[in-house]
């Protein structure tokens, strides 16, 4: 189904000047514009960029004259939007001060595919649109109940800080925030995919695949920090940026921002413990983020290897999420 493994690789490109964008509580806000959506369903999927669905269940539409057509174009849109990674291993410090000697575990991971990207606002936005939030169906039944909470700044269904149940579309290309793990993983369900394991985005970041080499790097790039190739504090942003900046941080294939610009929720519980061995909880079950964001202070922090979590109903300001896909025989 994808032909990820005969991507070609885009030239090289030169570190681009820093580009100053004015602090988050500075910019103005235009509501996005409501996208007419289609009445035939298949359509609509394709419109809305439920790919993984409409690839994984060619015969929920098996009679639709449109259906060949519509394999291809979701197939090759997979394609477009996500990269392969090979099989690999990452090692996963257990304590919270990953000093030497403190207890690991390894962990090895399949090839797999994940997003080139972040999930952005205006990918979210179809998510909302298309009532993702009133599909019970993508909700764990025990959430049911909490669904009430995810609303905007108006008191509608969407992201934290929407409005109008709308994003700003002066950000439609910035990575999506203020949406919980929850609805991060309603949104991969929804689309037809799911999000990596905490291991899978270490090894994506790190580049520790299987090979003769296995290395691992401490930045998708390298292992120097270059704050012109990722956005953190230090970069001096002050807020996200597009998904398409930042192009010279990208890894060996091609996964952009898998350092700065915001955290990514993976699928994992945070399993960690203090230096008195006790293991670190919270008052709600706290989900792995990896890969800091645009005011990240602390360069230690974004690296591919650092650990941390998040109360999984927190709606942060500078958390988003990707997603990934199995690799089908």
């Amino acid at each position: 189904m994808l032909r990820l493994l005969t991507k070609k690789r885009k030239p090289a490109q030169k570190a681009r000047a820093k580009k100053q964008h004015p602090p988050a509580s500075k910019i103005a806000f235009e509501a996005a514009e409501k996208t007419a959506l289609e009445s035939d369903e298949l359509r609509r999927f394709l419109q809305i960029g439920r790919y993984g669905v409409v690839a994984a269940s060619p015969d929920r539409w098996r009679d639709h004259p449109e259906i060949r057509s519509a394999l291809k174009r979701a197939n090759d849109a997979i394609d477009r939007t996500f990269a392969l990674v090979p099989e690999g291993s990452a090692t996963l410090p257990m304590t919270i001060n990953d000093s030497p000697g403190c207890p690991e575990v390894d962990i090895e991971t399949n090839s797999f595919v994940l997003g080139v990207h972040p999930v952005t606002n205006e990918g979210f936005q179809y998510f909302v649109d298309n009532g993702g939030y009133e599909e019970l169906d993508l909700w764990p039944k025990d959430l049911w109940s909490h669904l009430i909470d995810f609303v905007d700044q108006t008191g509608l269904a969407g992201p934290r800080f929407w409005r109008g149940g709308r994003h700003n579309k002066l950000q439609s290309d910035h990575p999506v925030t203020g949406v919980s793990f929850y609805e991060a993983q309603a949104y991969a369900k929804w689309a037809g995919y799911r999000l990596p394991t905490e291991g899978e985005w270490q090894v994506a970041a790190s580049w520790r695949i299987r090979s003769s080499a296995y290395i691992l790097r401490r930045y998708p790039w390298g292992d120097a920090l270059d704050r012109s190739r990722c956005n953190i504090w230090a970069t001096g942003l002050s807020t996200t940026a597009a998904v398409t900046e930042f192009r010279p941080g990208d890894a060996p294939n091609g996964v952009a921002q898998l350092v700065g610009n915001v955290w990514e929720w993976t699928d994992s519980d945070l399993e960690l413990t203090d230096e008195q061995d006790r293991p670190i909880v919270g008052d709600m079950l706290m989900k792995s983020i990896r890969g800091g964001a645009y005011d990240t202070y602390f360069q230690a922090q974004a690296t591919s290897c650092f650990r941390t979590g998040l109360a999984s109903l927190m709606r942060a300001h500078n958390v988003g999420f990707r997603c990934a896909l199995d690799l089908q025989g």
